[in-house]
């Protein structure tokens, strides 16, 4: 649809030091819907930045989904801001299948405060995602990216809050994502001021899923990665359970 679309080489290269905020978004949406879309808001277009609370765009754009649902509506966000709209979003599940997903990237709140220094604190997001799941919304603990962490709290913590299947992926590096962006060379020089370079080796990063996966599937859920994890956001049909590892 390309509410959120447009992107060039200095937004990449700018990334995070300021926001375009689309004036006629719900307009656009509003013209643009139709009942087989998917739609996915995505980590790049955080719709519950800080801009938000200034500049509200949110609530126009979920009245376009109720005028015209589609398919499948995901939201994808670490803004608590997301509260706001509970009464609209409960609105949206009623007519489409709605989707959140609530990115939690550490359960350790000195690194939140160095790689994320912009963002709300670990413990109001985890309550943010208990919320919603007390509202009756379907809201999904999103480890991404993966942060230096201890990745056994990290994933029991959103599991207690989500009561769901888990989905991640590491920080994004050559070694194992060989097309489009990968995690911004700031956070590799944070890394190497705090001895944290490991959270970039794939070898590393495979160790963490692991650990990540295996409490959750001592808990009865799974813990998908990548594309595979995201996509199953995207599904027009509710999701199923993926398969047992053999």
């Amino acid at each position: 649809m390309g509410i959120y679309g447009g992107l060039q080489p200095e937004d990449w290269q700018r990334w995070g030091q300021f926001t375009t905020i689309k004036a006629n978004a719900a307009e656009r949406m509003a013209r643009s819907l139709h009942s087989n879309q998917v739609i996915y808001c995505s980590p790049l277009v955080d719709p519950y930045q800080p801009a938000e609370r200034e500049r509200p765009s949110m609530p126009d754009i979920l009245q376009a989904v109720l005028s015209r649902p589609p398919a499948a509506f995901v939201l994808q966000t670490r803004g608590p801001l997301i509260l706001r709209d509970v009464p609209l979003l409960l609105q949206v599940a009623a007519c489409t299948i709605l989707r959140i997903s609530f990115s939690i990237t550490t359960d350790l709140e000195d690194v939140r405060r160095r790689y994320e220094p912009h963002c709300e604190p670990m413990e109001q997001r985890l309550r943010a995602i208990a919320e919603l799941r007390n509202a009756g919304l379907e809201v999904y603990a999103t480890l991404a990216p993966l942060l230096p962490c201890n990745p056994e709290c990290l994933a029991a913590l959103a599991l207690e809050a989500s009561g769901r299947d888990l989905i991640g992926d590491p920080l994004h590096v050559r070694g194992t994502k060989p097309r489009g962006a990968t995690t911004r060379a700031a956070a590799m020089t944070i890394a190497k001021r705090y001895g944290e370079t490991d959270w970039f080796a794939p070898e590393f990063q495979a160790e963490v899923v692991a650990r990540i996966r295996t409490v959750a599937e001592v808990a009865g859920h799974h813990f998908a990665v990548g594309p595979g994890g995201f996509g199953r956001l995207a599904q027009k049909n509710p999701i199923a359970p993926l398969p047992s590892r053999l």
